[in-house]
């Protein structure tokens, strides 16, 4: 299974397009800075191409790890890493068992769905537990984290379901 660099690029994009809907001040952005204790004086201070250029960097590195967690077919290739130059050789052992499993599988749950799914519970179980904590910690409140949180949620459901889909 190869990665798609073109699928991760485009899913990288996702948090930027997301942010700009999400934290705008018709949406979820005057909720947000209130939550957060940030003033416009603070936000005119910022060099936003530094942050924005960082913040690509950073959904890059994130929808690049994505693809391995909601494209199954991965998997598959990670319990044969050992054995990367045998099973491209379907004659040896290694390769006739990887090529089997991989004609059991096929391209099974490559959908948007799927991957939307995978985004969703990496968004619940792995980036609200690490806010929740943090934000608790530097005394933030529940609407604080559940602006957040499920700005990350639903933005990892759409990475995971392009991610997923991109053939």
């Amino acid at each position: 299974m190869d990665i798609n660099f073109l699928a991760v690029l485009v899913a990288a994009l996702v948090p930027m397009i997301m942010g700009f809907i999400w934290y705008n001040p018709k949406v979820l952005g005057t909720a947000w800075m209130h939550a957060a204790g940030v003033t416009e004086e603070k936000m005119k201070g910022a060099n936003m191409a530094v942050i924005f250029g960082v913040s690509f960097l950073l959904s890059f590195i994130l929808a690049f790890f994505l693809q391995s967690m909601v494209i199954h077919q991965f998997h598959i290739g990670a319990a044969f890493f050992d054995y990367q130059e045998q099973i491209k050789d379907p004659a040896t052992t290694e390769g006739a068992i990887f090529k089997k499993v991989m004609d059991l599988v096929g391209m099974g749950h490559r959908t948007f769905g799927h991957g939307a799914f995978h985004g969703f519970l990496s968004g619940l179980f792995v980036i609200t537990p690490v806010m929740a904590t943090n934000a608790m910690f530097e005394r933030k409140g529940f609407k604080y984290i559940a602006i957040n949180c499920g700005y990350w949620i639903i933005t990892l459901m759409i990475m995971g379901g392009i991610l997923s889909c991109w053939m």
